[in-house]
């Protein structure tokens, strides 16, 4: 693997903490983060960009306040900008997802 080459897995196996988003890469102006996840995160919104995220393993809910989301491994779904979400990982087994942004981690935060 040279230099430019980035891998999933490595940098998913390097973090210690959940909810500790690491740049993995960037693409234009956005950064593309790797982050482990457990629990609820909190309802919020980010005005100015969309959000999206991919799932490598596991299983993850974007609540959405009309409904919720579920993916899987592979699955990617995009929260449009301004839309108020909240991601949830349950306690059933190694879930981590992979999301890009380009913007604040935690966006406007409502409970």
């Amino acid at each position: 693997m040279d230099e430019d080459t980035r891998n999933v897995q490595a940098a998913l196996a390097s973090i210690t903490e959940h909810w500790q988003p690491h740049r993995l890469t960037s693409i234009n102006d956005y950064d593309v983060k790797v982050v482990k996840l457990l629990g609820e995160f909190v309802w919020h919104t980010h005005p100015d960009t969309d959000e999206l995220f991919m799932v490598v393993q596991g299983e993850l809910t974007i609540q959405l306040r009309d409904r919720d989301v579920v993916l899987g491994p592979n699955d990617v779904f995009v929260v449009p900008k301004g839309v108020e979400h909240c991601p949830a990982r349950r306690p059933r087994g190694p879930r981590d997802p992979l999301r890009a942004e380009g913007h604040r981690q935690h966006g406007r935060c409502r409970r």
